[in-house]
């Protein structure tokens, strides 16, 4: 059976596994997980194991599939976006490198974030480090894209951006799959004059790279995803990635004859661009995210025939819809009845029986004998602590900012400097913080809430949790006697007041362990014992 119903993420899953792919690399962060959970489930029946255990953070998950590129296997990484922020040191570094067998990188976008701490466009990752960026409009499209990017990355030797957006990701159509290729061999090729940095190898393969522009934006120039669809009006779209699906669709309703250039192969194909402004008095850019082509283009063109984000025809900020382009063009679609008023949003919460509810509550009773009462957090589950009933943090930046955050602010005389953070978070960016308060004799307490699991996105494994987390504290340097564990319980309450209390008030670096099951992944694993978290 070639013909499934798939989500955006899954079709690219299907595809990379389709693509001969030997291993998937990745960190769970939404609107990407589903992707490598889709291999993790579906890779048993491939003709070659394909290695698919989730990583500690986004750079180790991209070292890991650049080492298996270098291997001469293909290799996918996965991420959202914000998770290319910490994987950008060796991203950024592989273009100059290159790679061997085909490596991927599937990224997936947030606007209006969703669930993120920003809307940023990582087609500015593809700008900066000069190498292919494919972003497909539909799942179809998803699946053939990574096909061939496999085909693009061995063939120019570079890893390939792969862009996707929450919308696309998070929706199901048709997708009709191709014979699978078999795994490339193990081909290592010693080439230190690639993969050794030094300078004087850098700058060869940096000009290298500069070299290769020309034969990208050629690529571009002849790629199938890229297309013009003509009409006689004086307005054109060049319409980006799922941007596209919006214009045809305000497109039809309205009847706008009006030519479009869809784009999802960058570099930009600049022949095609010029023929779509050699027929047009003006110029709507139609992107999903920032207005990176509609800035460059206004350099081009100027302001007056370029219009989109930056000059209010389009909103500067979340994402694009039929009604949005529609009114772009003076169109304006019917709608429905309103919501009724007594159907209001209701705000996230911690789940009901949540040990970290537990935790919040020992800690306000602490925290409430200070008149300093600023506790640092992370991003996880417990970030819903920030909301009523709770109150009870009052930062949260990105990955392991809690930890760092928390020292700076000892550093600085505040007392308490009391840190929360997750087992996942913890081994994913926050044990070089910890290192760093260690060093420092920092009087900081950090709180590891450990649920024994990854939550906030679905109950992946956690890399580290339960002893292995005292063993990381202690090989860190943090004395003994100063990580405990508690049982965040009702019963416990007494107690862990108490634990939290004495450390709180310990000058220097201690940790408290609060240890107790995300109680979601519990009844998983109870409805299912064969069930992997």
């Amino acid at each position: 059976m070639n013909k499934r119903l798939l989500l955006g993420a899954e079709a690219i899953a299907l595809g990379a596994l389709d693509a001969g792919i030997s291993g998937v690399y990745a960190y769970p962060g939404t609107p990407s997980t589903e992707i490598t959970e889709y291999i993790q489930n579906n890779a048993d029946d491939r003709h070659s194991p394909v290695r698919s255990a989730w990583s500690a953070n986004e750079k180790t998950a991209f070292e890991a599939a650049l080492g298996m590129s270098y291997s001469g296997k293909r290799s996918l990484v996965c991420m959202k976006h914000v998770g290319l922020n910490v994987a950008a040191d060796a991203f950024i570094n592989s273009a100059i490198t290159g790679v061997n067998g085909g490596l991927v990188l599937a990224v997936a976008d947030d606007p209006s974030m969703h669930s993120s701490q920003n809307e940023q466009d990582s087609r500015v990752y593809g700008k900066f480090a000069m190498v292919p960026v494919i972003e497909p409009a539909s799942q179809q499209e998803l699946y053939d894209a990574v096909r061939d990017a496999f085909d693009m990355s061995e063939a120019l030797m570079l890893p390939v951006i792969l862009r996707l957006t929450t919308r696309l990701s998070h929706s199901r159509a048709i997708v009709e799959s191709a014979p699978e290729r078999p795994q490339n061999s193990l081909k290592a090729i010693p080439a230190p004059e690639r993969f050794v940095l030094m300078p004087h190898n850098a700058r060869r393969q940096y000009e290298h790279l500069v070299e290769m522009q020309p034969r990208l934006e050629e690529l571009s120039e002849h790629s199938w995803i890229n297309t013009l669809i003509p009409g006689a009006g004086r307005t054109g779209v060049i319409a980006f990635g799922i941007a596209y699906n919006y214009v045809m669709e305000a497109k039809e309703i309205f009847e706008l004859d009006c030519p479009v250039l869809k784009i999802g192969s960058y570099p930009l194909p600049r022949r095609k661009i010029e023929a779509l402004f050699s027929m047009c008095e003006s110029v709507i850019i139609a992107e999903e995210g920032y207005p990176v082509y509609e800035e460059l283009l206004r350099g081009f063109r100027g302001t007056e025939t370029v219009r989109g984000r930056l000059d209010g025809t389009l909103p500067r900020t979340g994402e694009l819809d039929t009604d949005i382009i529609a009114r772009a063009f003076g169109r304006h679609l019917e709608h429905g009845l309103p919501i009724p008023g007594i159907v209001s949003n209701r705000p996230p919460e911690l789940c009901r029986g949540c040990g970290h509810r537990d935790l919040y509550e020992a800690l306000n009773i602490v925290m409430g004998s200070y008149d300093q009462r600023h506790v640092f957090s992370d991003i996880g589950c417990y970030t819903l602590g920030a909301l009523p009933p709770f109150n009870a943090i009052h930062t949260c930046v990105d990955m392991g900012a809690s930890v760092t955050m928390a020292k700076g602010a000892a550093d600085a005389g505040l007392r308490p400097a009391v840190a929360v953070i997750g087992d996942s978070t913890f081994t994913h960016s926050g044990m070089t913080g910890l290192l760093d308060a260690v060093n420092d004799s920092a009087p900081i307490t950090v709180i590891i809430l450990d649920n024994d699991t990854v939550a906030m996105t679905g109950g992946q494994s956690s890399a580290a949790t339960g002893t292995k987390l005292v063993e990381i504290c202690l090989g860190i340097g943090v004395e003994k006697e100063h990580i405990r564990t508690i049982v965040p319980l009702k019963s416990h309450l007494d107690e862990n007041i108490t634990v939290l209390g004495e450390e709180i008030a310990f000058e220097g670096v201690s940790v408290v362990i609060a240890q107790r099951e995300c109680i979601e992944n519990a009844a998983r694993k109870k409805r299912n014992p064969q069930v992997n978290p």
